[in-house]
């Protein structure tokens, strides 16, 4: 619940700032609201129902219910990645190309990637809601994750209709993988600029937002790959867990320090408003 209220606030403050402060509606900070979004949905759909079964002692969800959950987890966590992607571009050509950023990422361009990365990762999510609720499940009804997880669903299986899937979750595997080289190749690229600046002043607020965004991206990544591509044999509900925990709640909750909490321009954003705010009450 900690988790969940701080997601919520840290996330909700970033969209009213950028909302609120015309000198925040430029493409950076349209991906970053995107962003913030997409992490209240993904936390949302997974942790308010999780909270509710514990304070109910119950561990009850219909199958409705697990079908609108998996395909709304698949949607918001894909299209998280795909807009993290976006972004590495975005601070690539701000940095190695600056001269080029208004006639490559102008607002219409902005739009148009987001709305494709939108619809693609929606059909996406509906073809992979469908597939996996297509298969025949005879082992149970117990899905044992604190929400329905494809890996868990796939369990529960009792023909080889699986397999369909199971293709499906590698060939989705790798292209995220080619997503995960693109924004390293960006951030190298970024690091060599950055050395090439003749004050370690300068040099210091690149390192210290990429690094942190790298590390975010590969923890996401690996964790989300490991959950849906490990063996069998070395699963375990207490790994299944922290695994699970790993790459469905951490990222929601620490993008807000991670990629705006350490922006000076969003801090005064948002101390405009705490004092616009305050003003009014008085």
């Amino acid at each position: 619940l900690g988790i969940y209220l701080a997601a919520l606030l840290g996330n909700g403050l970033i969209i009213t700032a950028i909302v609120c402060d015309h000198h925040l509606h430029s493409p950076m900070y349209f991906f970053l609201l995107n962003l913030s979004l997409l992490d209240l949905g993904s936390i949302s759909t997974t942790l308010p129902k999780a909270i509710g079964n514990s304070l109910w002692d119950t561990r009850a969800i219909s199958f409705a219910g697990c079908a609108a959950q998996l395909f709304l987890f698949v949607l918001f966590m894909s299209a998280e990645f795909y807009l993290l992607t976006i972004m590495a571009y975005d601070r690539y050509i701000a940095i190695c190309k600056p001269l080029h950023y208004g006639t490559l990422l102008g607002s219409r361009a902005c739009v148009h990637m987001a709305a494709a990365a939108w619809g693609s990762i929606f059909f996406y999510a509906v073809l992979h809601t469908a597939n996996t609720f297509s298969i025949p499940l005879c082992q149970g009804n117990a899905v044992d994750q604190f929400f329905c997880e494809i890996p868990q669903i796939l369990k529960l299986s009792c023909s080889d209709g699986y397999l369909s899937e199971v293709g499906f979750i590698v060939v989705t595997a790798c292209f995220s993988f080619g997503c995960f080289v693109f924004i390293v190749l960006s951030y190298v690229q970024i690091l060599r600029a950055v050395l090439r600046i003749p004050s370690e002043q300068g040099r210091h607020k690149p390192f210290s937002t990429c690094l942190p965004h790298l590390a975010v991206v590969s923890l996401f990544l690996s964790t989300g790959i490991f959950a849906y591509l490990k063996p069998p044999s070395i699963s375990s509900p207490s790994l299944d867990l922290l695994v699970s925990f790993l790459y469905s709640v951490m990222p929601p909750a620490v993008n807000p320090l991670i990629y705006s909490m350490r922006n000076v321009e969003l801090k005064e954003a948002l101390r405009k408003l705490m004092q616009w705010t305050l003003l009014h009450q008085q």
